[in-house]
């Protein structure tokens, strides 16, 4: 099978969900006309969702994977069918891979897999319910994300840290503690943060414009709620609903396929989250250190601690400016850690090397290719501002001002983003 992908140009037509494929000429099989546009693609005749198609080699006997959103009782033989760099090709059979963390919920994040037949330059995928005699002007076909998937190490990448986060719901609108965690780990290194959003609310969403607009944030629109009912919790036998926290293991996975032929790393983490380095400076001297001493090493495990929302003292510990006005809470006013709870689950976050990592769920990978190593908690570990206010627990605390170590270059930047989206918010007011 053919690793060479070619992707021709398309023509955005404003306010449509297709965009056209111009068919190459003295093209016999001209490929149909509707490709999606969209980062949800109901796929015709079944109860199942397509996400984006990459291609993927590094599972022997499977060029292409389609991170897709199945219903797990309602699963049925389909086929693969391929436009040719203009031309259709023959149909290709699918294995079906349902991710084993779906915690009880109907539909779960999910990867098909097929092959792509000989002689095909391919550059978008349909799936179909039978292997002939289907109409396929009708199909809506995924375009064919990265060129080729390896395991091995790449010299050059555009970034060295991309931050995944998934997903936004609920209006979500602390736009100080947004500001400040993206400046934040613009310090530390990170080139670029993908957000997922569903429905932010509206003064983030004028934030995040601005970021989008600088390079720092890709947005990806996810309304899920279009076509399903998300759950706001993650078990389905407690909350209910049809698909685990607004979609977040299939955005986390389709999340690590993205970058994986941009970015060295990856971080997996929630927005009120951060993962700190406790000896480096930054992410890079940290992971050059991490990666040297565990040269196989795919998958790095960063243990939670919970900043809690009260204790601070804004007489006594220090002064810090209060951006009054602004919605959200400052986190440089998080300064005490409490040790976890080793009576419970403890959730950590993940730092992965994409091209070594084949599935994840929220805490742990589910498939992957090299090792795993749990990062001391004296060299890394992740700050967890909430939120929301947790029940009183009598856990040792310390305090912890880590972040005050940026405070002088983190508080410039803040401003003049915020100063940004100040004006931006009077300009569309």
């Amino acid at each position: 099978p053919t690793s060479h992908i070619f992707t021709p140009g398309f023509e955005r037509k404003e306010n449509k969900t297709y965009r056209s494929i111009p068919p190459p000429r003295g093209a016999l099989d001209t490929c149909p006309v509707q490709m999606s546009d969209q980062s949800i693609t109901p796929l015709e005749n079944t109860k199942h969702f397509l996400v984006s198609a990459y291609m993927d080699q590094r599972v022997k006997g499977f060029d292409i994977r389609i991170i897709s959103i199945f219903r797990r009782d309602s699963i049925q033989t389909l086929h693969c069918l391929f436009c040719c760099a203009g031309h259709l090709s023959s149909t290709t059979p699918v294995t079906v891979l349902v991710h084993e963390d779906h915690f009880g919920f109907p539909f779960s994040a999910t990867d098909v897999m097929c092959q792509i037949p000989p002689n095909c330059e391919a550059t978008h995928v349909t799936l179909l319910t039978q292997p002939d005699g289907v109409e396929v002007s009708n199909q809506t076909w995924l375009p064919i994300k990265n060129k080729k998937t390896s395991r091995e190490e790449e010299k050059t990448f555009q970034f060295n840290f991309t931050v995944c986060i998934s997903t936004l719901y609920g209006e979500y609108n602390n736009v100080l503690q947004f500001s400040q965690t993206l400046e934040m780990y613009r310090l530390l290194g990170v080139g670029r943060v993908v957000i997922y959003n569903n429905s932010a609310g509206l003064e983030l969403n004028h934030l995040l414009h601005s970021y989008s607009e600088e390079g720092l944030v890709e947005m990806v629109e996810w309304p899920i709620h279009k076509y399903l009912n998300p759950s706001h919790g993650w078990l389905f036998s407690k909350h209910g609903g049809d698909l685990h926290y607004y979609g977040q293991l299939v955005t986390l996975n389709d999340c690590i396929y993205g970058p994986m032929d941009r970015s060295r790393y990856v971080l997996l983490n929630d927005i009120d989250e951060i993962i700190m380095p406790y000896q480096h400076d930054n992410l890079k001297s940290m992971m050059d250190m991490l990666q040297q001493q565990h040269p196989d090493t795919g998958v790095f495990l960063i243990g939670s601690h919970l900043f809690p929302k009260k204790y601070f003292n804004k007489s006594k510990d220090t002064p810090l400016p209060q951006w009054s006005g602004v919605p959200g809470f400052n986190i440089l006013e998080r300064i005490i850690r409490e040790d976890p709870d080793k009576n419970i689950f403890n959730p950590q976050k993940m730092i992965i090397q994409p091209r070594l990592v084949e599935q994840t769920s929220v805490h742990d990978v589910l498939k992957m290719f090299g090792q795993k190593y749990k990062v001391p908690m004296d060299v890394c570990r992740m700050i967890h501002c909430s939120i929301t206010l947790r029940k009183e627990r009598l856990l040792s605390q310390h305090k912890d001002t880590r972040l005050w170590d940026f405070k002088d270059k983190l508080m410039p930047r803040v401003n003049e983003m915020l100063r940004r989206f100040e004006t931006e918010v009077k300009g569309n007011g």
